[in-house]
């Protein structure tokens, strides 16, 4: 008798600037999974929040030209609600769309990676892959993220944030706590989505207007003048370290273009050429950050490497790409785990957090 085979519902798109990277991320997720164990059910979600069951023969638009990659529009919306054991609800006239058994949410930026979905997910008792409420919220704000690591004693760059409603400090200010150059960015997206590198006064008026367009909160950042090095993080109360890899920009600095659209926009080397007792810093460094932040599942930690050997956390992503020359998956499999392996491992590390959850008393029982 065959096994049974797990409904694996694909959350990919989104309604953040990180729609076409989900994309990208989405079908590679698809087309490496094992077909033997799980039946991928794919649900992309539009630019205005709408849930489209997809057909797998033709659910993406433009797939060759990363610039025009599109969903296409013409899946049928769906809707997951509490209380309703994993069954798809049909927002239109059309036959029971089924059901799924878990969900792999590969959506980047706010309304995927922030918590948002997450909490639905935990309302509708459904397993998923990756962090819960709490540390996709703060793995999101970097704010948020930043001041926890600080706390944790976890070495980090220096920074100030600003809100839109509080207005932002003079140029001089923002040098005196953080250097010349320095970064500006929203403190709620990801890819480098609004990223800019400031050298001087004539570019801080534009740049901080940029980052405004994608969050009401922004932050100004140290510049380090060093290498870039990522560590990809996999488990949930015992997590693992993969082995470090280097981003080598040609851009200016490590932009989206240079992630995404540019073949040529930076060279990734993997592993890392790094001292053994270095890559045990960082493998240390990123399961530290990776604790601080409430994190499951899966995540990539980012580091900056000064000239002078200093190791500093810069960030951690939830919900890191999974394109074809993503670093998360690249990185594991440099560590010994393929990708459909990969793949496999995170879905059982929901299943095993939620069972965990379940466990759980939720009725006040006296002594």
């Amino acid at each position: 008798m065959a096994r049974k085979k797990i409904k694996v519902g694909i959350l990919f798109g989104g309604k953040s600037a990180e729609h076409e990277v989900s994309l990208l991320s989405a079908k590679n997720i698809i087309e490496a999974i094992d077909r033997d164990k799980y039946t991928p059910v794919l649900i992309g979600i539009d630019k205005s929040g709408k849930w489209l069951l997809q057909d797998p023969a033709n659910y993406l638009l433009n797939t060759t030209d990363p610039k025009l990659i599109r969903l296409n529009s013409s899946g049928r919306r769906v809707a997951l609600v509490p209380q309703n054991e994993g069954r798809l609800t049909s927002l239109q006239d059309q036959p029971d769309p089924g059901s799924i058994d878990v969900v792999f949410p590969v959506l980047h930026g706010p309304f995927g990676e922030d918590g948002a979905l997450q909490g639905l997910l935990k309302m509708a008792d459904i397993p998923f892959v990756g962090a819960g409420v709490l540390g996709s919220a703060v793995g999101m704000d970097k704010d948020i993220m930043k001041r926890l690591l600080r706390d944790a004693r976890i070495p980090g760059a220096k920074f100030i944030a600003a809100s839109s409603h509080a207005g932002v400090p003079a140029y001089a200010g923002v040098v005196a706590a953080v250097g010349e150059p320095f970064f500006v960015k929203p403190a709620n997206l990801g890819s480098s989505v609004g990223v800019s590198k400031v050298h001087d006064p004539s570019e801080y008026k534009r740049s901080v207007a940029q980052a405004f367009a994608y969050d009401n909160k922004i932050l100004f950042e140290e510049y380090i003048r060093g290498r870039e090095i990522e560590c990809s993080v996999l488990g949930n109360d015992e997590p693992i370290a993969s082995v470090p890899g280097e981003i080598i920009p040609r851009h200016e600095f490590y932009s989206y273009d240079a992630k995404y659209l540019d073949e040529q926009g930076a060279a990734l080397e993997v592993p890392a050429r790094l001292p053994e007792e270095m890559v045990t810093t960082v493998q240390r460094l990123a399961i530290a950050a990776f604790k601080a932040l409430a994190c499951e599942g899966m995540a990539r930690v980012d580091f900056f490497l000064r000239e002078n050997n200093e190791i500093l956390v810069n960030e951690i992503n939830t919900i890191p790409g999974f394109t074809s020359i993503s670093m998360y998956p690249r990185l594991w499999q440099a560590s010994g785990i393929t990708y459909t392996d990969l793949i496999d491992r995170l879905i059982q590390l929901a299943f095993e957090r939620f069972e965990k959850e379940r466990r759980l008393q939720t009725t006040y029982a006296a002594d």
